[in-house]
């Protein structure tokens, strides 16, 4: 059995690794620690919860305990990319943990933090930078940072961070960059169009694939609920109050159905927090702390808010709304059966929702509920996933904000389409001429008239 010592780290990470109480690495860092350490370019895929992190974290911790050199000012000598900031803050956390017995320096360059602060942290120059691209390019911008002397780049869910448009930030990023560098993409999914971009990073890489891609690992016992839109809030509290209910993420597709879902559990008795894109950092943290510590049992996300949320003990995910890109289905589901344990996810379907489920069972090779009818077939948006089928217009009449209702698929931080024509009206539909009845004026003309009226009055 292969162990850390035998990967040839550094006594030191030994010692932190150990402190940390691992003795085994999982098979990612079995092979991947090695294969970062011969300085060649590494795509690795594999499942949520295996240790990514570690797998690159340790080999970076050994350079800089190996060569003993400081960097210079406004430089950095491995640069970390993540989609969010709260897996930003994950990785920064594990680069504390592991590298305590190391002399190293590191920071976090993310949005909806102080600038100042990380503007004085890069001037006295970084052994390793982890930071979200928008950020980040803020800062080189203003010359806070320089990328010249940067030997390493992480991409940290290499496909989400492609998925989401950030490609062109990415670009500008490893074009400041030395050509000769090293480049490692970590994900644990890599569907075949983010790998083609993804091929344009990497110069002959060793690939390392320690599962199949997008499968979810075995532990995770994963249910489906054909319900109807208006089933899922009462089961939904169902769900949450079992016995077997220790701590659970509930995910939304969208930042106004999760704090609508939210205020659903607190009228319920239940207690909820909410994280999403247009929450501040503070609040997204304290949030995670509050969640983390058991103090809040329940978290209501989105799916970008939740990279990087490795809280172990969660032992429920449930899809209030089954997302729209099939892969996010893995990394949901992810949240749950971390270090070991066993974890159960519960997606609750509607009619509208068929072609997800189809979409997910396609990607994953498994069925996961036997059904009749998958309802109506939706097109393919983009590539990215389907957009849910096209409802008949109904007035409301409630007054609810429309905002969280499940057809919408805004997420954080990603670019919002252009609006289409309204449900239920075909687009180009014209509002048929009805004849003024003799002896009356047109709507115009009486306008008209009353605009007339009015301004006779106020002179």
């Amino acid at each position: 059995m292969t162990t850390f010592k035998d990967l040839g780290l550094a006594d030191p990470i030994l010692k932190a690794v150990e402190g940390e109480g691992y003795t085994t690495p999982t098979p990612i860092q079995a092979q991947g620690i090695p294969a970062i350490l011969s300085g060649g370019d590494v795509l690795g895929l594999a499942q949520t919860g295996t240790g990514k992190t570690a797998s690159f974290v340790l080999p970076l911790l050994h350079r800089i305990a190996e060569q003993g050199s400081r960097p210079n000012p406004k430089t950095c000598g491995a640069l970390i990319l993540a989609p969010t900031r709260e897996l930003a803050s994950q990785i920064a956390e594990s680069i504390r943990a592991y590298g305590q017995k190391v002399r190293h320096s590191s920071t976090v360059v993310v949005g909806g933090a102080r600038a100042m602060p990380q503007i004085r942290s890069l001037a006295r120059g970084m052994d390793i930078v982890v930071a979200t691209p928008g950020r980040l390019l803020d800062h080189m911008s203003t010359g806070a940072l320089r990328l010249d002397e940067t030997t390493t780049v992480v991409l940290d869910e290499a496909d989400h961070m492609l998925d989401l448009g950030f490609l062109p930030a990415i670009r500008k990023i490893l074009a400041a960059m030395p050509r000769k560098r090293q480049t490692i993409l970590l994900s644990a999914t890599m569907p075949k169009p983010i790998r083609a971009l993804a091929s344009d990073f990497l110069h002959e890489p060793q690939e390392i694939a320690v599962s199949p891609t997008s499968k979810p690992i075995d532990r995770i016992e994963q249910t489906v609920l054909l319900i109807e839109r208006d089933q899922k809030r009462q089961a939904l509290v169902d769900v949450l109050k079992r016995a077997d209910m220790d701590r659970a993420i509930v995910f939304t597709r969208t930042k106004h159905g999760a704090d609508k879902v939210t205020r659903q559990l607190e009228q319920a008795g239940l207690n909820a927090s909410a994280i999403h894109g247009n929450k501040s950092q503070g609040q997204r943290q304290k949030t995670l702390e509050s969640f983390r510590s058991g103090r809040t049992p329940i978290l209501v996300a989105t799916d970008i808010a939740a990279r990087g949320i490795d809280v172990d003990g969660v032992s429920h995910v449930v899809n209030f709304e089954l997302p729209n890109v099939p892969e996010s289905y893995v990394h949901r589901i992810g949240r749950t059966a971390r270090a070991g344990k066993s974890g159960s996810a519960i997606s609750f379907c509607d009619r509208s929702e068929r072609p997800f489920l189809r979409d997910i069972e396609k990607l994953i090779g498994k069925t996961l509920v036997e059904r009749d009818d998958d309802g109506p077939i939706g097109n393919t948006s983009n590539g990215k996933g389907r957009k849910p089928a096209r409802r008949s217009f109904k007035p409301r009449t409630d007054g609810a904000h429309a905002g969280g209702h499940s057809g919408a698929h805004a997420s954080d931080g990603a670019p919002s389409g252009s609006r289409g024509p309204r449900d239920g009206k075909p687009a180009g539909e014209k509002r048929p001429y009805r004849t003024p009845r003799p002896g009356t004026q047109s709507e115009g003309a009486q306008r008209g008239r009353f605009r007339g009226s009015r301004s006779a009055n106020a002179s």
